[in-house]
């Protein structure tokens, strides 16, 4: 059995991102171990349970009866600090993303960029997905450099980011847009080679997908995992499994 970490803001994550890799590494017989940044207990972006506009946009049903389930998950609900984790204590590292503003918590901390530099010092997996790979750009070596310089990777792409925010922003404002820049400028400044995968803005992957000619997109680079969007969770966490 591995111990994954999973680092969340206080409020704002993606739930399909964190609930359908947990569920997975679960059912795998894998222990989840989240933190926060003073250990409260975390709670998703409401909107993604009860829909962005028109009650769509939102998670799919699945996701959300898992998200029902880590709500009663004691590791959940007394996550432990940030500041108290170290790469030597887990066998992997997991980063999920959200655009909502709660996330600047987590994707600005230096304490969290400090961990993720920790765990590409070594070789244990690392799994990002969607804002999550902006977390990781943001992480630095000792040299200075982000850690995804001359990494393999995807992120959110702009064109989704963009199509979300201006098909939303009558009713959510800048909802969908967690910076001023999009994730993908921001990732490829890190020097990363970037793979934005097919284009969809709308059909996700699901648990019973096969692993090739499906809708969802991940890129490996070793034992580093990358993925887009909620739409590649099932697939992100089963890359993420098959390397634990």
């Amino acid at each position: 059995m591995a111990r994954v970490l999973v680092p969340l803001p206080d409020r704002d994550f993606d739930v399909t991102e964190v609930a359908v890799p947990w569920k997975l590494l679960r059912e795998a017989g894998h222990e989840v171990v989240f933190a926060t940044e003073a250990g409260a207990t975390p709670a998703c972006d409401p909107l993604l349970i009860t829909g962005v506009v028109f009650g769509k946009l939102g998670a799919h049903p699945e996701p959300i009866a898992f998200y029902r389930e880590l709500e009663a998950d004691p590791g959940f609900l007394t996550p432990k600090t940030w500041s108290s984790c170290t790469p030597a204590d887990f066998d992997a590292l997991l980063l999920p993303g959200g655009h909502a503003p709660g996330m600047r918590q987590y994707l600005g901390s230096d304490v969290v960029h400090a961990l993720i530099a920790g765990f590409f010092a070594t070789p244990k997996p690392i799994a990002a997905i969607c804002h999550g790979v902006l977390a990781a750009a943001r992480a630095r070596r000792p040299d200075g450099r982000s850690v995804l310089d001359g990494v393999r990777t995807t992120c959110l792409p702009k064109y989704m980011e963009r199509a979300a925010y201006w098909s939303t922003f009558w009713r959510r404002g800048r909802y969908y847009r967690t910076y001023p820049a999009y994730v993908e400028d921001e990732v490829r400044a890190a020097l990363a080679t970037l793979e934005v995968g097919p284009r969809t803005l709308s059909k996700r992957g699901t648990r019973d997908e096969p692993s090739v000619g499906g809708p969802a997109f991940v890129v490996e680079d070793g034992r580093y995992v990358s993925a887009r969007w909620p739409g590649d969770a099932y697939l992100f966490g089963k890359k993420l499994i098959a390397r634990l």
